[in-house]
């Protein structure tokens, strides 16, 4: 482990005299994370123009996975490096630890923008940050959170009209014009503005674009509106069925679903693709910017999300917050200086292990409290020499909310149960509270989860044998088994920071 970090740090040193040597400053990087975005169920297929501009020209990673499946842990993790144990960020809401007082005290101060302000970065953000950012309880729209020269950030959760931005501290309003309001295009004219003040001579910069497509509300520009108007939502693999032996969450489903749930699914797939495209313009615009002005040679280009999705997969209508590979499995594609085009990687990397990238690819040390590994030992390799040792097992982790009341749904008041649909088909409970350790090695692949609830239920899939997650073999596996990732899992829910990262590779 020792020699492997040394190793990493050396490259990283040498990287960049390179990059200093031959463009004469630390190479700058742009993240674009967008929100929800699967690649089970063809989350990645709408993405033609940024394949073909950051991922043919860098790295595709197979396996890229978060460490929770929900919106404001999983980005609490991209910005800590850490696992959700660590942050302590457990929900959406500011009780659940999003973007309150106590985040803001004891994370987002040693967060990587920070360490990359040390470093003398310019530095951009557009778009969501966490769910509940700028609301009052949360420090209002005056709160920017530290490491940030350019801050635009929305307030509250993913949408496309009416909402407000914090444009560095103060409350900036926004309508209902396409013209003017819909927020992935003003991110990407932000971008431009940002863009255009940039030069070779200017100071290293690090630009995050976080869209709000293609989360809820689903509402494409425009222009996309009939875009892909003859797909239907994939009804291959577990779509409409409950496989055997799931937790009761999945059980309470309706199979076969109502066929009003079927077309709701369907306009629903058709309408997350449909405002990914927008997604398209803007990551054309920003990598032929940078190219006419010559930057793009000393740019890292980072394209992932911050969790997965599902519509109808174990019959459950659409949402996150599960703990199977629809929705902790996302898209990751890197291009930047010295890395060759076209390498497709299937090593495991994670969402934590962007944080300490970018604070190594950018010169400053990796704290020891950092959860997650640096891409950076990958992103030096010979294209298509995969390291299947870089990381051999992880977490994943969740904990379940409830509402009060469901609308529609009064027999559900005060349950414990949250995110109902229509027929009181409900995607979240409190018990809904897991904490899953998964193994991949060269020939095995297996997960391995236990659920907070009143018999501690557990799953195990053999990923190798059943990619779908259908069948549950808790009650097959050799006790062996189990009881090793039972003790893989007791461990690795305490672990901080480099004990994490010895536990992954081990």
């Amino acid at each position: 482990m020792a020699a492997s970090r040394t190793g990493s740090v050396a490259f990283c040193l040498i990287l960049q005299f390179i990059l200093i040597t031959v463009h004469g400053k630390s190479p700058n990087i742009v993240f674009v994370l967008t929100d929800d975005q699967d690649v089970a169920i063809g989350g990645q297929t709408p993405m033609v123009k940024t394949k073909k501009l950051v991922g043919d020209q860098g790295i595709i990673f197979n396996n890229m996975f978060v460490t929770s499946p929900l919106c404001c842990p999983s980005r609490s993790s991209i910005f800590t490096g850490k696992f959700v144990h660590n942050h302590g960020v457990q929900n959406n809401s500011i009780t659940g630890g999003c973007s309150s007082t106590t985040w803001q005290t004891k994370q987002e101060t040693t967060a990587f923008p920070t360490h990359l302000k040390q470093q003398g970065y310019t530095s951009f953000f557009a778009g969501k940050y966490l769910n509940d950012y700028g609301l009052k309880g949360a420090g209002g729209v005056q709160h920017v959170p530290p490491g940030w020269d350019w801050w635009n950030g929305l307030v509250g959760n993913s949408v496309y009209y009416n909402y407000t931005l914090s444009i560095n501290g103060t409350a900036q309003e926004h309508g209902q014009s396409y013209k003017t309001d819909y927020l992935t295009d003003l991110i990407h004219r932000q971008a431009m503005a940002f863009l255009q003040e940039q030069n070779k001579d200017s100071t290293p910069f690090f630009m995050m674009l976080s869209t709000p497509a293609c989360h809820a509300p689903f509402t494409p520009a425009p222009q996309y509106s009939q875009n892909f108007s003859d797909h239907t939502g994939p009804r291959n693999g577990s779509f409409n069925k409950h496989g055997n032996n799931k937790h009761w969450l999945i059980e309470q489903a309706q199979t076969p679903m109502p066929n009003d749930t079927i077309a709701n699914i369907d306009n629903v797939f058709r309408n997350r693709w449909r405002t990914l495209l927008s997604v398209e313009d803007m990551v054309e615009d920003v990598v032929s910017t940078l190219d006419k002005k010559g930057l793009l040679d000393n740019t890292y280009v980072f394209f992932s999300s911050d969790n997965g999705f599902h519509l109808g997969q174990f019959s459950m209508p659409g949402d996150k917050r599960q703990l199977y590979d629809f929705d902790i499995r996302v898209p990751l594609m890197v291009r930047g200086p010295g890395i060759k085009g076209g390498q497709v990687r299937d090593e495991v990397v994670l969402n934590i292990d962007l944080a300490p990238t970018f604070i190594e690819l950018t010169g400053s040390q990796v704290p020891d409290d950092v959860d997650g590994l640096s891409l950076v030992p990958i992103l030096e390799k010979p294209a298509n020499k995969s390291d299947p040792t870089f990381r051999t097992k992880f977490l994943v982790e969740h904990y379940g909310e409830s509402q009060p009341e469901i609308p529609f749904c009064p027999q559900y008041k005060d349950q414990g149960l949250s995110i109902c649909s229509h027929h009181c088909v409900c995607e979240d409970s409190t018990n809904n509270t897991y904490a899953c350790v998964v193994e991949m090695l060269r020939t095995t692949h297996y997960k391995y989860c236990v659920m907070q609830d009143t018999v501690n239920f557990v799953e195990v899939y053999d990923l190798v044998k059943d990619p779908l997650e259908m069948t549950n073999i808790v009650k097959s596996a050799a006790p062996s088994l189990i009881s090793q990732f039972s003790a893989d899992l007791a461990t690795m829910s305490q672990c901080k920071g480099k004990d994490c990262r010895k536990l992954q590779k081990t």
